[in-house]
């Protein structure tokens, strides 16, 4: 019997950092592990960042070589520390798993219900799975070649490598009740960078009239917070297509508590099915 997961969430790489100090944000950690408890899954960003950070700090310079393999070896780098800092606040009474994808975990028929097993087993073992795309070996050349020849076949594609993609696709995956993403900003904007036109709800009683507003916000999303991001009108789509699912979305800032963003304690966006 498949397991019923409470909330799948994701944060993202600039939230769990304070830029103008060039560290971890250790709040951020600290109060999501005051929260995290099995019945969820975490899907965490932030390993290159965290790597470009901690071997800015060990060698005071930064790799500059090809960018796609510095990615790659700060990714390396991070991932460990990213791990000890969730493990370091976390309650002692759960374990943590850590859980690296690709693109073809989900795209193969046979792979993805591994995933989903194994997903579930930590669940039901008292552990909370913490997942993140596993950037030091994945091959950007390669990748494309793969999802290209998917495309063409006229299968299903999942790339991945954004985290609010791999975060919707595992709530669709597990059937979560909810899909929490935590970014750098209230929500979505009716006109970008004015948190004054923050759009609270995205509801309706069909997924039709759903699809029907995020397609209207969508023509006023631009840009992203960093980059290679693929901003609020991909986190849209991703949200979308969870709604079809049952999924309920709540886009919000990561300073705020999950509960508290679950609740509707403080301001986000809604998105899903009344």
């Amino acid at each position: 019997m498949s397991y019923q997961f409470e909330l799948v969430g994701k944060i993202g790489s600039m939230a769990l950092i304070r830029p103008e100090d060039q560290d971890m944000n250790y709040n951020i950690f600290s109060r999501l592990g005051a929260e995290l408890r099995p019945g969820m899954i975490w899907v965490t960003s932030g390993a290159t960042e965290i790597g470009r950070l901690d071997y800015l700090k060990r060698t005071g310079c930064e790799l500059c070589g090809d960018p796609e393999q510095d990615k790659s070896d700060y990714s390396a780098q991070g991932q460990a520390i990213l791990m000890q800092t969730y493990r370091q606040f976390v309650r002692p009474e759960f374990g943590i798993r850590q859980i690296l994808v690709e693109h073809t975990h989900f795209n193969d028929p046979e792979k993805r219900e591994h995933i989903k097993s194994l997903l579930e087993r930590a669940a039901r073992q008292k552990t909370i799975p913490i997942v993140n795309y596993n950037d030091p070996v994945s091959d950007e050349e390669n990748r494309k070649m793969e999802l290209a020849v998917r495309r063409q076949q006229g299968a299903e594609v999942h790339e991945c490598v954004d985290n609010d993609e791999t975060a919707a696709v595992i709530a669709n995956l597990v059937h979560a009740k909810t899909l929490v993403l935590m970014t750098s900003t209230e929500g979505i904007y009716r006109e970008a960078g004015k948190p004054e036109t923050l759009v609270r709800d995205v509801l309706g009683k069909s997924v039709e009239e759903v699809s029907a507003q995020v397609r209207a916000l969508q023509e006023n999303c631009i840009g992203a917070s960093r980059a290679g991001a693929n901003g609020a009108r991909a986190k849209l789509e991703y949200a979308l297509g969870c709604v079809q699912n049952g999924t309920t979305v709540i886009i919000g800032h990561a300073r705020h508590r999950i509960s508290d963003l679950v609740e509707g304690r403080v301001p986000c966006t809604r998105i899903g099915l009344i």
